[in-house]
């Protein structure tokens, strides 16, 4: 069962309700959330440039969307609602290990660019084992 809970600054964090009564936070949302934070943070150190301007923007685009269609996956109305929204955030999380490929290949070696497309690649597992578990074979 997922509930609403809001902290002290009005945000609303999804839970899940386990059956021992527990509540946890859904952890690929979370997941989610902090790749795009930490794609944006991570963007501001990149070096000035027409390439990278684009580049940057794309890779924003990518992986804010990607957790925003997970986000609304968690309303679907229905499973092929569900499906769809699972599969766009598995298509844009795709995008960002892409672009997130191409700031390690064209700039210095860099730890915090190595671990992001480690996260990009798991994230793109999960996604797509919920997206091949969800969707109707042809």
């Amino acid at each position: 069962m997922s509930n609403n809970i809001f902290d002290s600054s009005g945000m609303t964090e999804d839970f899940l309700m386990c059956e021992d009564g527990e509540v946890k936070i859904n952890d690929l949302q979370k997941r989610l959330f902090d790749f795009a934070v930490k794609i944006i943070r991570v963007i501001r150190k990149l070096p000035k440039g027409k390439e990278y301007d684009v580049i940057s923007y794309q890779l924003i685009k990518a992986s804010t969307s990607a957790g925003a269609n997970y986000e609304e996956s968690q309303g679907a109305v229905s499973r092929p609602d569900f499906t769809n929204k699972i599969g766009i955030s598995l298509k844009e999380m795709r995008e960002s290990n892409y672009w997130v490929r191409l700031i390690e290949a064209t700039t210095a070696e860099n730890q915090e660019w190595k671990e992001i497309r480690k996260e990009s690649v798991e994230l793109m597992n999960i996604l797509g084992s919920i997206y091949s578990k969800t969707s109707i074979k042809r």
